[in-house]
């Protein structure tokens, strides 16, 4: 990455503030402190930025995203953008899909239907199988834009004390919201189909969290699609993680890759900087965008966190797990959809099953064929092909150097079911990923890759919060902390952390962003 562009003089005058991670909540932060005129230190201990939102990139020329595969409610980042002087526009080239996605519900027989945010058309497509339905959308619709307007104030604000979740304003919003109910217990005001619900709820996945169990709040992730689209980076999301690292550097941020953090130091309860290589950096503010449970326990001493002991991470809810196929595959799938979900016949069954602990045997999958929109990222005449199993995390003790290869051929032999009959035979390049490499190779605890699970009283003030509970002067972004994971939602936390060091350290500097040649 390039040097910083601002003098020495200038940055010794201004506030500095340490950044641990270039994921998608370091990037963010850092550009929004930079352009408010702090000097910001990022340090990521890869080789690379982005975090799990990165591009895996094999000798034969095959690109893959490792963890997000595409893009949703762009607004926050092209807001987070501009407050930085920049344009998202400008930086990546977002393509809308339509289809959204196609989903393939198994059973006797399997029912295909592409998603789309054609109201009219998907009225038609619910209508093909579940013609009772199909009045119910447009209500769901409504009903889910009155409910985004009335959430989206407490997931743009702070909640640093209890006594924030109990504010008239959330009081008043109790009967919209129904906090009480789970999504899918909810959309059966909707929908009688189990099929049409499952269309409607499987994003919950997004949080690691089964729709029979997410908070009904939760209805506005599908809502969402639908209203604003999914998005398609060309280059893929990596592609957005390094147009946010080539805005910071331009606004002065120095990004250091391959430099792990080995603690934050403290004076008494107040973060004075960080420890690199055994040797202090000192900082007037830190920020840490580590995977929560991962990265807590190693970096901040433990008497110093009442609220987040050892103890009470250990204790805590997580979200699932994955199980990750990356393929390279001579030929192309023209006839796979860019995004296809496959939802097995038993879906509540599998639900039950990694809950449990157990490893689903008849699978649901997502399967990403991103070559169909971006030839790009594959040679000519080949396919990336990305594969998600939902699986249990680590702390149902599976051995994934046994269950790794028994299940990378479950999830072979799965493709089937999309007319994918001779796979095996066109691999050329194979990468997979289990929750033991979750944890071990890209520091996610317990392989939970969704971070906390969202249930209530892991949410808002539950959660570990933006300014840091009894610490002063740390703080946290990334899907740890409040308001939760998923990219619009950790851009979003991004910015209230940021808000509030802007506050802490009297940061009022417009941005000066130097010329994207300099970058």
């Amino acid at each position: 990455m390039n040097a910083p562009l601002s003098s020495p003089s200038v940055r010794r005058s201004r506030p500095h503030v340490a950044v641990i991670g270039a994921g998608p909540g370091g990037l963010a932060a850092a550009m929004q402190l930079a352009a408010s005129g702090a000097r910001v230190t990022l340090f990521e201990k890869d080789g690379v930025v982005g975090g799990r939102t990165r591009t895996l990139t094999s000798p034969e020329g095959y690109k893959f995203d490792l963890g997000p595969t595409f893009f949703l409610y762009p607004r926050i980042l092209e807001e987070i953008f501009a407050a930085c002087g920049a344009k998202l526009q400008d930086e990546v080239e977002l393509i809308r899909l339509d289809p959204q996605y196609r989903l393939i519900f198994e059973g006797q027989p399997n029912i295909t239907i592409d998603a789309t945010g054609d109201l009219a058309q998907m009225e038609r497509n619910i209508g093909s199988f579940a013609p009772g339905d199909v009045a119910g959308i447009r209500r769901f619709m409504t009903d889910n834009r009155e409910k985004l307007a009335v959430f989206r104030p407490f997931l743009e604000r702070p909640f640093l004390n209890t006594t924030d979740m109990v504010g008239a304003d959330i009081l008043k919003s109790l009967p919209q919201l129904r906090p009480h109910r789970q999504v899918d217990q909810d959309l059966k005001r909707y929908f009688k189909d189990p099929r049409t619900r499952l269309a409607f709820s499987f994003q919950t996945k997004y949080l690691g969290m089964s729709p029979f169990k997410c908070p009904s709040l939760f209805t506005i992730l599908s809502f969402l699609e639908y209203e604003y689209g999914v998005y398609h980076p060309v280059g893929g999301c990596g592609a957005v993680s390094d147009a946010m690292a080539r805005v910071a550097e331009r606004l002065g941020v120095e990004i250091r890759l391959d430099t792990p953090v080995e603690k934050v130091t403290f004076a008494g309860r107040r973060a004075v900087g960080v420890e690199v290589g055994g040797q202090h950096i000192s900082a007037d503010a830190v920020v840490l965008n580590g995977d929560f449970a991962h990265a807590v326990p190693k970096l901040v001493p433990n008497s110093i966190r009442k609220a987040w002991s050892d103890q009470k991470i250990e204790k805590s809810r997580y979200s699932c797990s994955t199980f990750m196929l990356y393929l390279g595959i001579e030929g192309t799938y023209p006839e796979l959809s860019h995004h296809n979900v496959l939802l097995a016949e038993e879906y509540q069954r599998n639900i039950k099953q990694i809950e449990s602990g157990e490893l689903p045997d008849v699978p649901s999958l997502y399967i990403q064929n991103p070559c169909v929109t971006d030839p790009s990222l594959a040679p000519p005449g080949h396919a990336a092909l990305y594969m998600l199993v939902p699986v249990p995390n680590l702390r149902h003790g599976a051995d994934w150097s046994v269950e790794g290869p028994r299940y990378r051929d479950i999830a072979i032999q799965r493709l089937k079911v999309l007319g994918l009959h001779d796979i095996e035979s066109r691999i050329r390049y194979e990468r997979m990923v289990s929750p033991q490499d979750w944890q071990d190779e890209f520091s996610v605890g317990f392989g939970a890759t969704f971070n906390l699970s969202h249930d209530l009283m892991q949410m808002l003030s539950f959660r570990p919060r933006n300014r840091f509970n009894d610490t002063q002067g740390f703080y946290l972004v990334g899907g740890g902390t409040h308001p939760g994971s998923g990219l619009p939602v950790i851009y979003e936390g991004a910015r209230i952390t940021s808000r509030l060091i802007q506050q802490d350290l009297a940061l009022t500097a417009e941005p000066a962003l130097a010329p994207a040649t300099e970058a």
